[in-house]
């Protein structure tokens, strides 16, 4: 794995958690909405937003980058969208990422052919 393909899985993998806490929190601030008189929805959704768009636009890169299969990309997408899905992608993406690092050392080791 080069070192674009990396900081793009990198950059992805670091957006997603706070993506799916800013969901939750856009969840809770829904609650809160019509239930007391605390509206805090236009300022989370803004931030969730942001962070979702981040998320899309790192999840694009990486899909393009990692030459992952459509399922593979799907799954991702897909993890975007539910509120606790962001927790799941950067756990599979940091597991991703540190089997790539153990086959770049056994590659370089003269372990495995590439």
């Amino acid at each position: 794995m080069d070192l674009k393909t990396a900081t793009a899985l990198r950059r992805l993998r670091l957006v997603s958690a706070p993506e799916a806490v800013s969901f939750l929190l856009l969840l809770v601030c829904s609650v809160l909405k019509r239930t007391t008189d605390f509206n805090a929805v236009p300022v989370m959704g803004a931030v969730h937003g942001v962070l979702f768009i981040l998320y899309v636009l790192f999840w694009a890169d990486a899909w393009n980058r990692a030459k992952w299969s459509l399922g593979n990309a799907a799954l991702y997408f897909v993890l975007s969208v539910l509120p606790t899905g962001g927790f799941f992608a950067e756990r599979r993406l940091r597991r991703e990422a540190e089997d790539a690092v153990i086959a770049s050392r056994a590659r370089k080791e003269g372990v495995v052919s590439a």
